[in-house]
C-alpha cells in the first residue's frame, strides 16, 4: 500500500481498502522504522493521526474534500507551518514557531492530505548535500538496498551515501516510502538535485506558478517551491493543485487552465528533444554519460527530433548564480537579528554586541561566508562590478534559452548531476562552496532563466545507485513537460527500491542505539 501512486492510494481510501487512520499509521510506523535515515526533524504523530481521522470521517460519508484526502505528505523545514516549529535546519530558528502556514502547504491542508512532519536540509537551504543542517546530514536510503550493498561491497555503517540537497530529507521521506509527495524548495537544483540521487521525480516549476508565501526565502528572484513524487504523473496532480495566483506573493502569475491529469498516449513524433552541448560539463561520469546517450536514442528511435543546441552563456551561470545569491542573501538574512524572533544572543552589553553575537552563534560559517561575500558584492564601489554585472550575465542566459525554444525545440534533456550520490566521507572534504559549484552545474541555469525542469530517474549506477536526468522546458509548459517525462518513464521502467532491499534495509539498523538512528553519524 505504500507503495502506491498518489492516483492508487487515493482509489484504495475511497473504496474502503485501507482507511485515512490506517494509513497514517503505517507511515508513522514506516518513519520510526527507516530514522536512522534522519529525513525528519519534527514528526507531526498526534496532528496526522487528527487530520486523518478527520479524513476518514469525510470519506465514510462520502464526501471528500479532494484528490488528496486522507494522503500523508511531508514538508521541508523552510516551508512556514502554523503551531508547528519551522527550523530552516539552523540554530537561529530551532525554536520559532510560525502563526501561518505557507500557501502550498495550506492547499495541501485544503484538500485534506495528512501532514507527516518537516523533513531535514542543509542550513537555510545553502548546500547540495544536506550535510550542513545542524540536526545532522540526511542517509539516501540507497544506502541501505541490495543493490547498492552487493555492486560496491560496502557497509551502511560506514559508507553510506549521501541524499542530496537541500531539499535531501524531502527526498529521502518519498524515496523511503514515509510519505507519498512532499514539497522542497529549489533556488539552484535543491529539489531536483536530491531527486536524482535517491531516485524519484523531483520538479521544479516555472518560476510565479506556485506561490513563495511562507518560504523562508533564500534567493526572492530564484526560490521556487518544488514537488517531491513517485512518478510525473503524481507531480502533475500536485502543481495542478498548488498552481495559481496568490494575492500575498505578487510574483505569481495566474495559471494556465489545464487538467490535472497527464494524457495516457502523448505522441513524441511531434517534439524535437535538444541536447545542449555545454552540458559536456568536466567531471561528468561515464555512467551519467551513457544513460543520457541512450535515452536520446530512445528519443529518437520513437519518432523524435534530436538535435544538438548551444547555450553558449552557461559556463558563466554558476558564478552568476553566486553573486547573485550572496547578494539576496545578504539582504535576507538581515532580518534575523535577535529582536523580534528566533536565536538572542545573552550578550547585550550595547545592541551591536547583540547583533553581532546572535548572528554569530545562530548561524553557520556557509551562511556566514555568504552574508560577508554577498555585502562585499554590494557595497558601493563594487555594485556595479559584480551584482550589475551578473544581472546582465542573467539576462543573456536567459535569452540563450529562449533563442532555443523559439528555433523549434520542445524540450532540453540533459543530466541532472555530474555522477551517482557520493559517499558521505568523500562529499565533506570538500567546502560547501566548491560541492555546490560542482552538484549546481546543470540545474542552476534553469533557476536563473525562471524555466521549468523535472529531474526523472532512468537507471541505475553501476554502484548500484538511482541516476537521473533532467528535462527542462518552456516558461509555462509545465504540463507539457510532464507528460514527455511520463513518457520517458514508461519507456525506462526504473524500479524504486524493492521488498527484498527493504528486508535488507531492516536487518542493516537492527541493534542500533537510539542515538546512532537519530543522529545518523
Amino acid at each position: 500500500m505504500l507503495g502506491l501512486t498518489l492516483k492508487g492510494v487515493s482509489l484504495a481510501l475511497r473504496e474502503g481498502r485501507i482507511s485515512p487512520t490506517e494509513l497514517c499509521r503505517k507511515c508513522l510506523n514506516r518513519i520510526k522504522k527507516t530514522q536512522h535515515l534522519n529525513a525528519y526533524i519534527t514528526v507531526t504523530e498526534e496532528l496526522s493521526l487528527k487530520q486523518a481521522e478527520q479524513s476518514e470521517t469525510r470519506l465514510r460519508q462520502g464526501v471528500p474534500i479532494g484528490p488528496l484526502d486522507g494522503i500523508p505528505f511531508a514538508v521541508k523545514d523552510n516551508f512556514s507551518t502554523r503551531n508547528i516549529k519551522t527550523t530552516c535546519g539552523s540554530r537561529m530558528l530551532k525554536d520559532y514557531t510560525p502563526p501561518y502556514n505557507a500557501t502550498v502547504v495550506q492547499k495541501l491542508l485544503d484538500q485534506g492530505a495528512v501532514l507527516m512532519g518537516k523533513t531535514n536540509m542543509d542550513e537555510f537551504a545553502m548546500g547540495s548535500g544536506s550535510t550542513d543542517g545542524i540536526f545532522g546530514p540526511v542517509r539516501n536510503p540507497w544506502s541501505y538496498a541490495t543493490s547498492y550493498l552487493t555492486q560496491s561491497g560496502a557497509s551502511p555503517d560506514s559508507d553510506w551515501v549521501i541524499s542530496g540537497g537541500s531539499s535531501g530529507g524531502s527526498a529521502a521521506a518519498v524515496a523511503s516510502l514515509t510519505s507519498y509527495l512532499a514539497l522542497g524548495s529549489d533556488t539552484g537544483g535543491s529539489t531536483r538535485n536530491p531527486g536524482a540521487l535517491c531516485g524519484v521525480v523531483a520538479l521544479k516549476p516555472t518560476y510565479g506558478l506556485l506561490s513563495r508565501h511562507g518560504l523562508i526565502p533564500l534567493v526572492n528572484s530564484m526560490d521556487v517551491p518544488g514537488i517531491i513524487t513517485r512518478s510525473a504523473a503524481d507531480a502533475a496532480i500536485v502543481l495542478g493543485i498548488l498552481q495559481g495566483f496568490d494575492v500575498k506573493d505578487s510574483t505569481t502569475v495566474p495559471s494556465p487552465s489545464s487538467p490535472q491529469e497527464l494524457p495516457e498516449d502523448f505522441d513524441v513524433r511531434n517534439i524535437c528533444v535538444g541536447i545542449p552541448k555545454e552540458y559536456h560539463a568536466p567531471g561528468l561520469s561515464q555512467d551519467i554519460l551513457a544513460q543520457w546517450s541512450r535515452v536520446a536514442d530512445l528519443f529518437e528511435s520513437a519518432g523524435a527530433r534530436v538535435k544538438q543546441v548551444s547555450l553558449p552563456h552557461t559556463p558563466y551561470s554558476i558564478v552568476c548564480y553566486h553573486v547573485l545569491c550572496c547578494a539576496e542573501v545578504a539582504s535576507n538574512m538581515a532580518r534575523f537579528d535577535g529582536l523580534e524572533y528566533g536565536h538572542r544572543s545573552e550578550m547585550n552589553s550595547s545592541t551591536e554586541v547583540m547583533y553581532t553575537s546572535t548572528r554569530h552563534e545562530g548561524f553557520n560559517d556557509v551562511v556566514r561566508g555568504r552574508i560577508l561575500s554577498g555585502n562585499y558584492f554590494l557595497l558601493k564601489q563594487n555594485y556595479q562590478h559584480y551584482f550589475v554585472k551578473a544581472q546582465k550575465v542573467r539576462r543573456l542566459i536567459a535569452d540563450d534559452f529562449r533563442r532555443v525554444f523559439s528555433s523549434g525545440v520542445d524540450v532540453l534533456l540533459t543530466p541532472t548531476t555530474l555522477a551517482d550520490a557520493a559517499r558521505y566521507h568523500h562529499f565533506t572534504q570538500e567546502d560547501n562552496r566548491t560541492r555546490s559549484t560542482q552538484e549546481d552545474v546543470f540545474t542552476q541555469p534553469a533557476n536563473v532563466a525562471g524555466l521549468p525542469a523535472v529531474s526523472v530517474p532512468v537507471s541505475l549506477s553501476t554502484r548500484g545507485l538511482p541516476i537521473g536526468l533532467q528535462l527542462i522546458g518552456p516558461a509555462l509548459e509545465d504540463r507539457k513537460l510532464l507528460s514527455i517525462a511520463q513518457w520517458l518513464e514508461e519507456r525506462v521502467g526504473f524500479q524504486s527500491i524493492s521488498d527484498s532491499d527493504d528486508s535488507q534495509q531492516s536487518r542493516n539498523v537492527t541493534g542500533r542505539t537510539q542515538r546512532e538512528q537519530t543522529s545518523a553519524v
